[in-house]
This record gives C-alpha cells, sequence and structure tokens, in this order.
C-alpha cells in the first residue's frame, strides 16, 4: 500500500487545487497520481472543504504516511500567486484566547518544488469559513490545514498559493484560472 499522499481540498475543473501540483511540484501526474523525479509515487486525496470532510476523509490514512497538503490560502499582505511553506498552522480565533497545542510542519524539500527560491514559510490560520478581514500580516489563511494536523500525522508538509487578500470573489476568479484578477 502507498503511503504517501497530496491532500487538496478541491479537484474540480472549474475551481480547483489539483492543478496546483503541476504548477508548483517537481514531477509528473499519471493515472491520478503524481510522481516525484527520485520515483516515488503519490495518490492524490481530495477531501472537499472544511473540517469535517477532512476528518471523515483521512480517518483511515496511516499517521506514519507522509502528506503534502496543497491548496490555495488567503492573506492579508502576502500578493496574490505567492507560494508559502507553512511551517506553523492554528485556529483563526481572533476574538478569544486560550491554549492550544502547537502544530508545527515539515518544510518540503527544495528539490520537490519547481520555485524554492522563491517561497514564503510563514504561519497557516485555519476557520470554519472564508476569511474576509484580519489584522493578521505576514500569514495565510486556509479552512483546512490544522485539522489535518490536528489528526496527528507525523510528516506533513504544506504550499500554499495566496490566491486572494481576503476577497471571496477574487478567490473564485484565482481558482477558477483568471489570469488577472
Amino acid at each position: 500500500m502507498n503511503n504517501h499522499f497530496i491532500v487538496i481540498a478541491e479537484a474540480g475543473d472549474f475551481i480547483g487545487e489539483q492543478k496546483l501540483i503541476a504548477q508548483h511540484l517537481c514531477g509528473e501526474m499519471r493515472d491520478n497520481q503524481w510522481y516525484m523525479a527520485d520515483g516515488t509515487v503519490w495518490d492524490i486525496i481530495v477531501t472537499g472543504v472544511g473540517a469535517i470532510n477532512v476528518m471523515h476523509s483521512l480517518r483511515d490514512v496511516p499517521r506514519d504516511a507522509k502528506l503534502i497538503n496543497i491548496g490555495y490560502a488567503g492573506s492579508a499582505n502576502y500578493g496574490i500567486g505567492s507560494a508559502v511553506c507553512v511551517t506553523e498552522v492554528r485556529l483563526n480565533h481572533p476574538c478569544v484566547s486560550y491554549p492550544e497545542p502547537e502544530l508545527l510542519l515539515q518544510v518540503l524539500p527544495a528539490e520537490c518544488m519547481q520555485k524554492a527560491e522563491e517561497v514564503i514559510e510563514s504561519v497557516c490560520y485555519s476557520n470554519t469559513d472564508f476569511v474576509l478581514q484580519s489584522n493578521y500580516r505576514d500569514c495565510v489563511f486556509d479552512m483546512e490545514l490544522a485539522y489535518i494536523a490536528a489528526m496527528g500525522f507525523e510528516n506533513l508538509c504544506s504550499i500554499k498559493i495566496v490566491s486572494d487578500n481576503l476577497s471571496l470573489h477574487t478567490y473564485r476568479e484565482v481558482a477558477a484560472g483568471v489570469d488577472q484578477a
């Protein structure tokens, strides 16, 4: 059984993240699997958006599996199209403070990425809904990564591509493949 998985939220042709794999990772897609240059074969798992879909989709994946999460994220100040290597993930709850475990991620090796020199290392905040405003800077916002990390995967890396500056409209345009928002 394969123990390498690329995890995306949406694979659809109109709005989807599967196209990000070929745009940012080294290798090639064959028969709905990703083949890295080193010969490693990665199965693609499409979770769906949000916490419940993530937990349902990944519940049977072994915790020692290697996972790469790649997907879109918003940011208050990073440029649209920026690639972000997530080093830590937290829940987004700006109105209250409570203790949570530290959820640190592994850094995806540079040889796995097409333009590793252009990647920003940053924190990701996961939210239960689309983030339309925030005072947080130098970070990205998504709706899945904290839930993936909280499930206890030992080998988790994540690359987020900034799709918008906290605008649902811009996200939809970028995710659908529009060159200019």
